[in-house]
């Protein structure tokens, strides 16, 4: 049986995880009747691995905008985040990094989809519903779908 330290560097060495990820993780496998002596322990075994630098919340953010950033938008990466449990601020930064060439990767997203504009209404709404269901901001998406900027 892992012990909690265990299980969250087994967790770590397979991807950058949230503090707060790692608490929910681990709540399920802390011991004992107590929840406040699980939570200590929890609390222990996390303090311990950011001190020694194995938990960044720094790192699981760039990691995020490193594996989605070139498929989503900006919208897309801030709900990712914030679902991790980030501070605020380091979504803020994060999500401004990402609206840098926004539009070119909403371009290359779209093209390796559709690569034609859209020929009716139809095609057109689904177009612009694959977009914004790639988190990509709704002015990006109607300047795509348009054909503002495309090189043919």
């Amino acid at each position: 049986m892992l012990s909690l330290k265990g299980r969250a560097l087994r967790w770590l060495a397979q991807r950058e995880h949230s503090r707060a990820e790692l608490e929910r993780k681990l709540a399920r496998h802390a011991g004992g009747d107590d929840e406040v002596e699980a939570a200590a322990q929890i609390t222990h075994v996390l303090d311990d691995l950011a001190a020694r630098g194995l938990l960044s919340e720094s790192r699981v953010a760039e990691s995020v905008l490193q594996t989605q950033g070139q498929r989503f938008g900006s919208r897309r990466i801030r709900q990712t985040l914030q679902a991790k449990g980030l501070d605020a601020e380091l979504v803020s930064a994060t999500v401004q990094q990402a609206r840098a060439g926004e539009y070119e990767r909403a371009l290359r997203v779209w093209q390796r989809r559709f690569g034609q504009a859209p020929q009716t209404a139809a095609e057109r709404a689904k177009q612009m519903r694959f977009l914004a269901g790639r988190g990509f901001d709704g002015d990006i998406i109607r300047r795509i779908v348009r054909g503002d900027d495309i090189d043919d």
